[in-house]
């Protein structure tokens, strides 16, 4: 889906508290998260400006960072209604959110304890990959040779990035 680069896009994100420009969204290089995936993130649609399973989606936001070692500093309940907003000041009705938590850039090394957490909350329209009449036809799927991470690995439904990746 080739488009506007993410970087160059009008409108607003929620980070850390407060609605900013979106070409002011930015963290440094150098940040922890970046580095040593210590993140975790939900991909989020809404439709007919419903935001689907909004709730199920931040409580395991939450339960993620508790993976990953980190307390998100905003509760759920304000990051849903961050969310709604966001959906509102943006003039989007069917659209992805991408709620992002992650450490900051105090400290690099493996452990990063004391390091800032940060979240960010960012919408877009988001259409279908596919044209209806194509979608008419049927999908055609391939598998990737590569296989996910044992489940054992880190507990079942976490959204921690650096495992995610494997998906890609």
């Amino acid at each position: 889906m080739a488009g506007l680069p993410f970087d160059q896009r009008d409108g607003e994100i929620w980070y850390d508290g407060a609605f900013v420009p979106w070409a002011d969204a930015k963290l440094h290089v150098l940040s922890h998260g970046l580095h040593y995936a210590s993140c975790v993130f939900e991909g989020e649609r809404a439709y007919g400006g419903q935001i689907f399973k909004s709730g199920e989606h931040t409580a395991r936001l939450h339960a993620s960072a508790e993976v990953m070692g980190f307390e998100i500093p905003w509760s759920e309940d304000v990051i849903n209604a961050a969310k709604e907003e966001l959906l509102t000041r943006m003039n989007l009705v069917d659209a992805y959110l991408r709620p992002v938590a992650w450490r900051g850039s105090e400290m690099m090394g493996v452990s990063a304890q004391d390091n800032t957490i940060h979240l960010a909350i960012a919408a877009w329209e988001w259409p279908s990959y596919f044209k209806p009449e194509e979608r008419l036809k049927g999908i055609r799927l391939d598998m990737a040779k590569y296989r996910r991470p044992d489940p054992q690995t880190a507990p079942y439904k976490s959204k921690a990035a650096g495992l995610y990746m494997i998906c890609t």
